[in-house]
């Protein structure tokens, strides 16, 4: 049996309308008008324990929502969730003691109050032994750094500061199962890169995660599978090295060399690519597919034309990938486990 499972899931969000201006306001009051929106359209999921999955699609897709309905803070209009075995909208305490939930909008953190006595809440509700809290809060301090933090208040912590509390608030309780909502936001690289190495520990430990990111980084470290959800459905379940050996092949170098850089040779040089020059003589973007050349390959064509002072690589994020697939072949973005083409 699946760890996760969600089973023709519909979420239906009303709200009231009314036209603008007082004569709008009066004739609410007589005459309410609501309309629908559904925010999560017959969803299909199955998530098995130990599994890492990438769950992405554009802003108001339904990622968050689908996320509250599989965590019990939702109730569906129809369908049914289990986590576990358990529905987690009728069997909130148990299903909690599984489950950790970090959203980058929001925090479990109370604003007044030091961070140490907010952790030191969470482990009372969750009914973690005081030494089982001191070991995991060693260990979230080696990769988060949060032992200078214990004494700030919430509301005065910044963004990153707070992703680094929150995420070891979502693990107090040692969960089967971890969602989470844009986790590496507002960290620097150094802390990030712990932060991925820490997830893909609790990854092979058996920590059931489904992850919400814009950061191909965090998904590629973490994920063998990608869920794309689009207007509430989802149209591809499958494989992420399937969808980016489809849709992001494309790397894009950005070169700066030590001296006027002809662009025609370039391109004779590297057949295939498309090499644009800059208003800057200087610099040059070459775009090419990684299975037909490497960033290396590109550096010493140009290096053997003129001096390579400096390069970037760009690497497309999840949006571009999402866009491609969308832009794609229909039938291969549908299937999968549970793809609605």
């Amino acid at each position: 049996m699946a760890l996760v499972e969600a089973r023709e899931l519909v979420k239906v969000f009303r709200r009231r309308e009314r036209e603008p201006g007082m004569a709008g306001a009066v004739r609410a009051l007589v005459r309410r008008r609501s309309v629908e929106h559904i925010a999560v359209d017959h969803v299909e999921l199955s998530i098995e324990e130990g599994e890492a999955v990438a769950y992405v699609g554009p802003n108001g897709a339904g990622k968050s929502t689908t996320v509250k309905l599989l965590s019990g803070i939702l109730e569906p209009t129809s369908g049914e969730v289990r986590v576990g075995g358990l529905v987690p909208q009728r069997n909130r305490m148990a299903v909690a003691h599984d489950l950790g939930v970090l959203f980058g909008q929001r925090t479990q953190l109370w604003w007044d109050l030091p961070v140490s006595d907010s952790l030191g809440m969470l482990r009372d509700l969750y009914g973690v032994d005081r030494g089982t809290y001191a070991r995991r809060m060693r260990r979230f301090d080696e990769v988060l750094q949060i032992a200078e933090l214990m004494a700030v208040t919430g509301r005065k912590l910044s963004l990153g500061q707070r992703m680094r509390v929150d995420l070891a608030a979502a693990l107090i309780h040692g969960p089967r199962v971890l969602y989470l909502d844009e986790p590496t936001i507002g960290l620097d690289l150094s802390v990030k890169d712990r932060v991925r190495a820490f997830l893909r520990e609790l990854r092979d430990d058996g920590t059931t995660i489904m992850l919400t990111s814009h950061d191909l980084a965090d998904i590629e470290d973490l994920c063998r599978r990608l869920v794309i959800i689009d207007r509430g459905r989802i149209i591809f379940d499958g494989d992420l090295g399937a969808v980016k050996d489809e849709f992001a092949r494309e790397r894009v170098l950005h070169l700066q060399t030590g001296s006027a850089v002809d662009a025609g040779a370039v391109r004779a040089a590297l057949s295939g690519a498309t090499v644009e020059p800059d208003a800057a003589p200087d610099r040059l973007t070459v775009r090419f597919d990684r299975f037909a050349l490497t960033a290396g390959h590109v550096v010493n064509a140009v290096g053997r034309l003129v001096d390579v002072v400096d390069f970037r690589l760009d690497e497309p994020g999840i949006e571009d990938v999402i866009r491609r697939v969308y832009a794609g072949d229909i039938a291969f973005a549908g299937a999968g486990r549970g793809g609605t083409p």
